[in-house]
């Protein structure tokens, strides 16, 4: 049997009285893509923080191919090969678009400033090597983001800048993505591109998964190989979401108890 790429043990925390996330166990394999659903405010995105070391859960542990990453702080946790995009641009706008590719790449250098004054040359290529390698990985998901790579990622559409954040991810050379809500603010067409988009890289990159908080339902029945819902912190349903979306504890987290007796 396949060790999972990512484990949830017990996972939980609390802020003050408010549980927030609530004793969440699941599995991710390599090479798969699970969408976590629920309604605003169910603790999607603490669960997020939990596993990328933004906060320490009160019980619990996150494994990564089996070893234990609980608590680690976040650069460590990306070094190891976890990146994440959020639900708001993070992008450092008046950059280039080539630069903030490279600026995914931090944690895998080795020049620091005083190993770029001592030793220029070496600081040097290694600074075009990155810049090599951030425009390959640009041209793989968008030809049109390639040729403006120059140009400042303030002036991009959200689409394209949803893209590039993926870009960023993948610049960490990373076996685990995290997406907050990658579709928000996208047309139809923007979201199938993205879809198309993350198929691709699955493709071009054996052994990668995805875990993606999505409210767009058509993402959700299109895209992922399971679905998991939480609500109010806790892990109510997970499976295929045609068969996820027909459970009443789900469809009451979505619509409330009286809709659902009424429907």
């Amino acid at each position: 049997m396949t060790q999972p790429l990512l484990s949830l043990r017990g996972l939980g925390i609390r802020f003050g009285g408010l549980v927030a996330v609530d004793d969440v166990d699941f599995d991710l394999p390599p090479s798969h893509i699970t969408c976590i659903i629920g309604p605003n405010g169910a603790g999607k995105s603490t669960l997020f923080n939990l596993i990328t070391g933004i906060y320490k859960p009160g019980s619990g542990r996150v494994l990564l191919d089996g070893q234990d990453i609980t608590g680690l702080p976040p650069h460590q946790i990306a070094a190891k090969g976890v990146a994440r995009t959020f639900q708001s641009s993070r992008l450092f706008e008046d950059l280039s678009i080539l630069d903030n590719v490279m600026i995914g790449m931090h944690s895998r250098t080795k020049t620091s400033v005083l190993s770029a004054l001592l030793t220029p040359r070496r600081a040097r290529r290694e600074l075009d090597a990155c810049a090599e390698e951030a425009s390959a990985i640009l041209r793989s998901l968008s030809e049109e983001l390639y040729m403006r790579r120059y140009e400042p990622a303030g002036i991009l559409p959200q689409a394209d800048r949803r893209r590039l954040e993926i870009a960023r991810a993948l610049a960490l050379h990373p076996r685990l993505i995290l997406l907050d809500e990658p579709s928000s603010g996208m047309d139809d067409r923007d979201t199938a591109d993205l879809m198309n988009d993350i198929r691709r890289v699955m493709r071009e990159n054996p052994g990668l998964s995805f875990l993606i908080i999505e409210h767009d339902m058509r993402l959700v029945a299109e895209l992922p190989d399971d679905v998991i819902v939480i609500d109010y912190g806790k892990k109510i349903a997970q499976g295929q979401f045609a068969d996820v979306r027909l459970l009443p504890r789900v469809q009451q987290a979505y619509l409330g108890q009286k809709a659902v007796e009424h429907a």
